[in-house]
């Protein structure tokens, strides 16, 4: 096969097909987060206004005095038996059980997390728990996905094409930002880079960003335009950045150790989300906006609608809730809570950071906090921008971004995402690349020049010829006029020998598995890995059989040592007058 016949993507005939799927997974996605932010009214009222209605309405405007501390520790209550008794699949925010269910899980997840994750999720905030929705939709738009990928009996690499399809349209549908979706299915849950993915997650975002409007309103969830920033804000960027790093650090740190705390207590986890909503409505009663998904709050922190003392009061109680609630293992969303911890840093900042638009910063540290915590700095930058439609911001945003993820890479081993996966017993590797076995085709590898046995042989002169002292290959190809007829080794030759002393090599070989030229050399040394062989012909067209080389696992080496030049070996310019 040559070069010009190689394509830059595998053919893959089952995309159309998958992509259909994802779709309607977009589809179902973006009613399932409608419901969701219904169950979420609907809880609110009942809980803190004693009603029935699905009317939007902030629990910070309840008139429940101090009993709205037992609140919280009610919704906590409730999800805490549902987990135990149902499924504890509905503990912790999403993101890490998507991933672990990914990489770990084939992609497999139940109907129960499907059913009861949503519900829990109104429970917990609907009484006061200080998360945001897009967390249990991802892992209930997953489920979504999973299900019908099992329903329909598709491999598991299709599974997790869909499955994540369903996550993102379901963060799609709740904040409006479908690019950024895609870029989060990028940077933290595909751990690929294929059509097969990449494509069913854009059909999946695009079709919930076209039916979000019907729905829940058209529009950016905070619309809001700043000025258009000088070159010097750069720098400012870059510090603000930095201070969105360390929040970031301290957010991650502490969550953990609170969750160890909550580990030695001696009660079983049912009972901690209780625990746990005692601090979340001590925190409510004293500032009660950092109650609940906290949308508005976002929005005013984001105008500057709000004094510094009353920001830094909201910023203490909502980091210390969050932490504790979290840590509980009750259900419950990151985004908001980190778009509203850290646009309220932004604001504190913007007292300090002089010149631009002051409604700069709270927006470029909201992004850069998220990006910083979840180790995604494409997705926040986006993100931000999806929220706000403020085009002028976007070179500031990313800058920021930037910043505070450099500052986590360096100091964090892991992110608050992997972190928890990390303590289940797996290791997640964030950095991936393209296999330097899948960039080489393995004409490119094998070896062409081949010793070969004739078909007619005897069995006994084949292994006194190429069996002997001076045998050089475990395993020969035999051939009949140029055909391929099969592999011969030792053990297949001597058993034939013992059965019958008289018999040709062709009596002794079955059918090959064979390697055609135009295959990459990762499915090569997949297909040796399944067979335990350490050698495989190579033929021009399966049909033909006619050989024209063959591969073995010292063959496979090459692509890595290639890469491994690449990546270690340093060289210097060339010509220099200067060089020695």
């Amino acid at each position: 096969m040559s070069h010009s016949s190689r394509g830059d993507f595998a053919l893959n005939t089952r995309l159309l097909r998958i992509t259909a799927m994802a779709a309607v997974i977009g589809a179902l996605s973006t009613v399932a987060a409608y419901v969701l932010l219904d169950l979420i009214r609907f809880f609110t009222n009942l809980f803190f206004f004693q009603t029935l209605s699905l009317a939007d309405r902030s629990p910070a405007t309840n008139t429940l005095g101090a009993w709205v501390i037992l609140v919280p520790v009610i919704g906590g209550l409730i999800v805490g038996v549902m987990a135990r008794y149902g499924s504890d699949k509905i503990r912790g925010h999403g993101i890490p059980e998507a991933i672990e269910a990914i990489l770990f899980g084939k992609s497999k997840m139940s109907p129960k997390v499907a059913l009861l994750k949503p519900l829990s999720s109104g429970i917990v905030i609907g009484s006061g728990g200080p998360f945001g929705a897009e967390g249990p939709i991802i892992m209930t738009g997953g489920a979504i996905g999973s299900l019908l990928a099992q329903y329909f009996h598709l491999t598991a690499g299709e599974r997790k094409a869909l499955l994540v399809a369903g996550a993102t349209a379901g963060m799609t549908a709740v904040f409006g930002t479908p690019v950024a979706a895609v870029l989060l299915a990028v940077e933290l849950l595909l751990f690929e880079l294929r059509p097969r993915s990449l494509l069913p997650v854009a059909v999946a975002c695009a079709v919930a960003g076209f039916a979000r409007p019907l729905l829940m309103g058209p529009g950016p969830l905070f619309p809001m335009q700043t000025a258009v920033p000088d070159p010097m804000v750069l720098f400012y960027c870059a510090a603000a950045g930095l201070a969105c790093g360390v929040l970031a650090l301290v957010l991650s740190t502490s969550l953990y150790k609170v969750e160890d705390l909550f580990g030695k207590l001696p009660l079983h986890w049912m009972w901690w989300p209780a625990m746990g909503g005692l601090v979340v409505g001590l925190g409510g009663y004293l500032e009660p906006r950092a109650l609940g998904v906290g949308y508005d709050v976002i929005g005013d922190l984001l105008n500057n609608r709000l004094a510094l003392a009353a920001v830094l009061a909201l910023l203490g109680v909502k980091v210390v809730i969050w932490v504790v609630a979290l840590g509980s293992g009750t259900s419950g969303g990151v985004l908001a809570p980190l778009l509203m911890m850290g646009a309220g840093l932004g604001v504190a900042l913007g007292h300090l950071l002089p010149g631009s638009d002051p409604l700069l910063w709270p927006l470029v540290c909201m992004a850069a906090t998220l990006g910083g915590v979840m180790r995604a700095p494409l997705t926040a930058t986006v993100f931000a921008f999806g929220l706000t439609h403020d085009s002028n911001a976007l070179l500031p945003l990313l800058a920021t971004s930037a910043a505070a993820y450099g500052f986590t890479v360096l100091t964090m081993r892991r992110s608050i995402l992997t972190e928890k996966i990390a303590r289940r017993g797996y290791h997640i590797y964030r950095e991936y690349g393209i296999d330097p076995l899948e960039r080489h085709a393995v004409e490119e590898v094998m070896t062409r020049e081949v010793q070969t046995i004739d078909a007619d042989l005897s069995v006994r002169e084949a292994l006194s010829l190429h069996f002997g002292p001076g045998q050089a290959h475990r395993a020969f190809p035999v051939l009949r006029d140029g055909v391929l007829v099969g592999m011969a080794d030792r053990a297949v030759l001597s058993a034939c020998h013992s059965a019958d002393p008289v018999a040709s090599v062709a009596d002794a070989c079955e059918p090959p598995a064979t390697v055609s030229l135009g295959e990459n050399c990762r499915s090569v040394a997949t297909r040796m890995a399944r067979l335990r062989v350490e050698r495989l012909p190579v033929v021009r067209h399966p049909q033909s059989g006619e050989l024209v080389g063959i591969v073995s696992r010292s063959d496979l080496i090459k692509p890595s040592l290639a890469h491994f030049d690449e990546e270690e070996k340093r060289e210097r310019m060339r010509g220099l007058p200067w060089q020695v």
